[in-house]
């Protein structure tokens, strides 16, 4: 069955064509055709099953992957399957679930920002080390953190293992009511435990971790801890340019 018509321009950008400012400069400059005639009206109506858009004279890649923001909770794991623990893909429903698979993980006790996608290509480009994608964290923190928590952390820290970390970034906020520590953490590179380790380093422990943003991508407020919704073409766009070197 065909996909509904939509806005060209709405539909380049939600396949990474750029931003919707951006591909409206590609379109009025006559860079887009459609079914080999330029097309400088980006509210032109078309149907990517149906019609032919090349940009630049480059086909257009049909798109068909899906893209999920979740919400982490706790006790579920990051994983697709598990015979005795909650996984992630448990949190959707039966329809939704085939061919999905976490960006990245979270600990089992770490809740928030967690995509699901059955693009590979963009799974392994947002998780690869050479791509020093940025993910924040909120952590409330017990104990005292070190005097220069923050330049360690900025240096690049050694865990105790032996464990080099990559530089990272490091903000002491409040105490909380509770006597915890609110923290915030930037990481470019993702290992095993990493915040937890890098906050004991410098004196702490976390007691509870959520996870804020993942390069372009935050979590959306109005999501409950459980839900989940598909990404919007804004915030699909600026994930492969995020991957692709543009801002």
């Amino acid at each position: 069955m065909c996909m509904a018509r939509e806005r060209l321009d709405k539909m380049l950008a939600s396949r990474g064509a750029g931003s919707r400012k951006e591909v409206g400069g590609l379109i009025r400059a006559g860079r887009v055709t459609v079914n080999g005639a330029a097309c400088r009206d980006p509210a032109c109506k078309v149907d990517a099953d149906v019609d032919t858009i090349c940009v630049d004279g480059v086909a257009l890649r049909a798109r068909r992957e899906r893209y999920f923001m979740l919400n982490k909770p706790m006790g579920v794991i990051s994983a697709t399957e598990d015979a005795s623990q909650q996984t992630v893909l448990s949190l959707l429903p039966e329809r939704e679930r085939d061919g999905l698979a976490p960006v990245g993980r979270l600990d089992k006790d770490t809740e928030g920002l967690l995509l699901l996608t059955d693009d590979g290509a963009l799974n392994h480009a947002l998780t690869s080390p050479r791509r020093h994608v940025d993910k924040r964290y909120r952590a409330l923190v017990s104990g005292t953190l070190a005097d220069d928590a923050v330049q360690q952390f900025s240096n690049g820290l050694t865990l105790g293992d032996g464990t080099k970390c990559r530089p990272a970034e490091l903000t002491v906020g409040a105490v909380q009511p509770d006597g915890l520590t609110e923290v915030f953490v930037v990481l470019r590179e993702g290992k095993y435990h990493q915040v937890k380790r890098m906050v004991a380093a410098v004196g702490g422990h976390v007691e509870a971790l959520e996870r804020l943003s993942m390069g372009p991508l935050v979590l959306d407020e109005a999501l409950a801890r459980g839900q989940y919704r598909p990404l919007t073409e804004e915030e699909i766009a600026a994930l492969f340019a995020a991957v692709s070197g543009g801002s």
